[in-house]
């Protein structure tokens, strides 16, 4: 339970001190088709973070739920070969407005503080075809780059790795899917 406490107040810490830094969120979509963003997605690179520590293929499955919000399902391939999964949901922030999630997955923490266990899921930029995304967080402390396609082309790299650059995320820190193209 010390433990648990001590996770709480550094959430809490983490929140308030991300408020006050003083630059513009970035800009997202404006409107995501929900119908369309759901199915699988590949993550080609990602901004370190603690739960993906141990992987080195993630991947999304995102499925649009009869009551609006969208069941996800990720997962992850580790160097040896696990598999890592892990379940819950998203739902617009604001009601109507599919650009700014809501993420919250199922486990101990987020049954026991729902308020403070979800986490901010920005469509920054998806492609008019729904084939490649960029996803962030309004602190720019996360960011993944997304694509239906296990790989992406040098093209397709160099304009997603563009966008996060031009919303002010730190592209230098990327971690790169095993075996994906830099």
């Amino acid at each position: 339970m010390p433990r648990l406490a001590l996770l709480t107040l550094f959430l809490l810490l983490a929140g308030c001190s991300a408020s006050g830094s003083g630059k513009a969120p970035p800009t997202t979509v404006g409107h995501v088709d929900l119908q369309r963003y759901q199915g699988v997605w590949y993550e080609q690179a990602r901004l370190p973070m603690f739960f993906q520590r141990r992987c080195v293929q993630s991947e999304a499955h995102y499925t649009l739920r009869e009551d609006g919000r969208v069941g996800v399902l990720n997962r992850c391939s580790t160097a040896k070969g696990e598999w890592i999964e892990a379940t819950g949901q998203a739902e617009p922030q604001v009601a109507g407005q599919t650009d700014k999630l809501w993420v919250r997955f199922d486990n101990g923490f987020s049954r026991l503080f729902p308020s403070l266990s979800k986490g901010d899921y920005w469509v920054l930029y998806v492609d008019k075809d729904y084939q490649t995304a960029l996803v962030g967080t309004p602190d720019r402390e996360y960011l993944w780059l997304l694509s239906r396609d296990k790989g992406i082309s040098a093209e397709t790299r160099n304009l997603l790795l563009e966008q996060a650059h031009k919303q002010g995320y730190d592209t230098g820190e990327l971690i790169w899917r095993d075996g994906a193209g830099r």
